[in-house]
């Protein structure tokens, strides 16, 4: 790149660099720094080419305009000013800094000394002032050009009542796909091929929820043990894919746009797990990056008192300051910029309790749940919060404001312990299996606004959660010491791998009651990744460093088991789709209808009764039904519905129970649609009322009332999804 010697004032907005056809803009917000250098590198990023000072300072705003520069550019910024930690302020010009609004990065973090803003080991440690120049060590940013041909220019938009979440890691869905050719694998361009693409889409699923995908930082100590922060929750760049996803090299945002397409010509939809509750950068001892020595007293919550400190509500050595109107703005820029140019669906927000946090604690009116509500661009696409943080009032499932879904760990734990035989748990079953509606149902909230799930990428696998008690994170190594201890698993008799048939027997019939109770529950229900045919992280369950054959999904593992299991989760989502009592819009609430003379749900005892009080508080209850009434109306105006009326039976006992099936008005007859005792049938069998059926110990069944030949219908849909062409073979 020839020398820079023609410049312009340019101006203080957009910020970041913006290429316009002719030249870049360079915007850089610091309300705190004395000077701002831009610094010009080669396309390796590894040779400083040139220094350039910004010489215009609006609102904030360092900006200045280069004419002729174009995409690929690489750069970085020094920001002079005063280094004063007890004052908040740590500017040192000798670190290399990446741009907050970069929209690409190349390079990675190398751990040396040079990368702290203070002399590591010195007297008064943070407080000193490190002269070493950073930037062989750091990445760096890169302009890109933004133009790209969609196919489908317009999100998907399924309603949130048909949703059915799949969360996944880029790398590891794909790392040991043998379909894939070996540079896709791991990359944007590997998950968007057809053959990851037509799998998804024959699950039934209807959304991916990616892992984070954002620019990330390997931490130190665990590079120094072998590993990597493989999840990839700690970000430094909220605009910048990083490069490690890229199978086409650094700024190749195409292919992130060309998978994004794909997703959506198939009807699917793509949801980013996304952290801006803190950044790689740490606590007062952390490296200088980025946002510490552009204008540390801005972005970060500091101890009010002590401003050499970090508020650490995250548990990560700092808080991101979303209560700075520029840090909000930077976040607010961010979702828009992923929804506006790279086309997502929506968010999934990691540790979201700290987003709506402002001074006095946490608000649901606070500045930055606000500002998405009334955003005519991110209130249109999905939001999920993660609601919690380990800061003071931080669990708040059920605390967020309309037009949020929110992620149930109640019904995680509650699903777990039923089918785990734990005491008393049955009434807090019947709670989750509602949609949760004495956590969400305020405010004209709906059932879909609980993102119900038994496992997730923190924890065990669903196949783990069946074959161990304890975890076995010795790989981690922290001599078994992290990862939750209370996991509400049960081993099914034998820890780990085993031979034993009936072990192994009773391990795949539970893994199908918790998908069943998982896909049957009112509210919207998410997947992980492989545990559709029983995946395994040999008992690992906070497998966060493992970027290995422990994380990666083992496709050519796959067997009888798995493939089985697959099938009938096929058989789950496809009965979901296709009966709509089974994802109300409106709470169940039991509550007697006198127009209609019904009840749109009903708990049954096995005798064929409606249960009791008494019965409900029986720790020992463990076999119980739930009637939906298909009649029951859907909306606010006053007319039947004419959906499937469904029963489904919960059987955690050990033996097995005698179910009477209940007598419905104007009805005789139930069809058999699902037993997880006997996964797989050749026809749909049918049952009088008042019949005795055998419910297998430990299993869950669903029945329809036989009406007008509408339940052989379901049963058709159902083979003929399971013979579609559209799975890869």
């Amino acid at each position: 790149m020839p020398s820079i010697t023609s410049i312009a004032e340019g101006q203080p907005f957009p910020l970041g660099a913006s290429w316009d056809g002719a030249g870049v803009n360079f915007a850089l917000f610091s309300a705190n720094a004395t000077k701002v250098e831009l610094c010009l590198f080669d396309e390796s990023g590894q040779r400083e080419l040139q220094r350039i000072d910004l010489p215009e300072f609006t609102d904030e705003v360092w900006h200045i305009y280069l004419p002729d520069l174009k995409p690929g550019a690489v750069y970085g910024y020094r920001v002079h000013g005063p280094y004063e930690p007890e004052a908040g302020h740590r500017f040192n010009p000798n670190k290399l800094l990446l741009d907050p609004y970069a929209k690409a990065h190349v390079g990675v973090l190398k751990w040396d000394p040079a990368v702290f803003g203070y002399t590591i080991g010195a007297e008064g440690d943070d407080l000193t002032f490190d002269e070493r120049d950073s930037a062989r060590f750091v990445p760096k940013c890169v302009v890109v050009d933004q133009r790209f041909s969609w196919t489908h220019p317009t999100r998907v938009r399924v309603s949130w009542d048909r949703t059915i979440i799949y969360e996944l890691h880029v790398r590891g869905y794909t790392k040991q796909h043998p379909d894939l050719p070996q540079r896709l694998r791991g990359t944007f361009e590997g998950l968007g091929q057809k053959e990851m693409v037509d799998y998804i889409k024959h699950l039934g699923v209807t959304a991916i929820e990616l892992m984070p995908i954002h620019s990330f930082v390997n931490d130190n100590h665990l590079l120094d043990q072998g590993l990597t922060n493989y999840w990839g929750y700690s970000t430094i760049g909220f605009f910048a894919a990083d490069p490690r996803f890229f199978a086409q090299g650094a700024g190749a945002v195409g292919e992130f746009k060309e998978m994004i397409d794909r997703y959506h010509d198939a009807g699917l939809e793509v949801v980013l797990d996304v952290v801006y509750n803190h950044t790689a950068e740490g606590n007062e001892r952390g490296p200088t990056l980025s946002f510490r020595g552009i204008d540390n007293a801005s972005y970060y919550r500091l101890l009010p008192e002590q401003p050499r400190y970090y508020i650490n509500d995250t548990g990560t050595g700092n808080t991101l300051n979303l209560s700075h109107p520029r840090v909000l703005q930077m976040v607010m820029d961010s979702l828009r910029y992923w929804v506006g140019e790279m086309n997502v669906d929506g968010f999934r927000f990691d540790l979201a309790t700290i987003l709506g946090r402002e001074p006095y604690g946490f608000d649901e009116g606070g500045g930055f749940l606000h500002s998405c509500r009334q955003d005519p661009v991110l209130s249109s696409v999905k939001l999920i919060a993660e609601p919690w943080d380990c800061g003071p009032g931080g669990y708040q499932v059920g605390g967020f404001p309309p037009g949020w879904a929110e992620w149930n760990d109640r019904f995680r734990d509650t699903v777990r312990a039923f089918w785990k035989g734990d005491d008393g748990v049955a009434a807090d079953l019947a709670s989750r299996m509602t949609g949760s509606g004495d956590r969400f149902d305020r405010r004209g909230r709906r059932p879909w606004a609980s993102v119900n799930f038994v496992t997730a990428h923190d924890g065990f696998t669903l196949h783990d959660l069946v074959s161990y008690n304890d975890k076995h994170n010795e790989a981690n190594g922290e001599d078994n010491n992290d990862g939750h201890t209370d996991n509400k698993s049960w081993n099914c008799g034998v820890e780990g791998p085993t031979d034993d048939a009936q072990v192994r027997a009773l391990r795949e019939r539970q893994k199908r009651n918790l998908l069943a109770t998982l896909l049957f529950a009112q509210g919207t229900p998410m997947i992980v990744a492989g545990d559709e045919f029983g995946r395994t992280q040999r008992g690992n369950n906070n497998a966060y460093c493992q970027d290995n054959e422990i994380s990666w999904v083992d496709w050519t593992g796959v067997d009888d088991e798995g493939r089985a299991l697959t099938d009938f989760v096929v058989k789950l989502t496809t009965l979901r789709h296709t009966l709509p009592v089974l994802r109300r819009n409106r709470f169940l609430t039991g509550q007697f209808v006198e127009w209609q003379q019904l009840s749109e749900v009903r708990w049954m005892s096995p005798v064929g009764t409606e249960l009791t009080d008494e019965q409900w508080n029986d720790p020992a209850m463990r076999c119980f039904g739930v009637v939906i009434d298909g009649r029951a109306q859907t909306s606010g105006i006053r007319r039947p519905a004419s959906d499937a009326t469904l029963l489904i039976v919960l059987n955690a006992h050990h033996d097995v129970v005698d179910f009477k099936l209940p007598d419905i008005p104007g009805s005789d007859q139930w069809s058999c649609l699902i037993d997880t005792n006997v996964p797989v049938r050749d026809e749909l069998p049918e049952f009088e009322s008042g019949e005795i059926y055998q419910v297998t110990g430990r299993s869950l069944l669903l029945f329809a009332l036989h009406a007008k030949g509408q339940t052989q219908r379901i049963f058709m849909s159902l083979e003929k999804k399971l013979t579609e062409d559209t799975e890869p073979k």
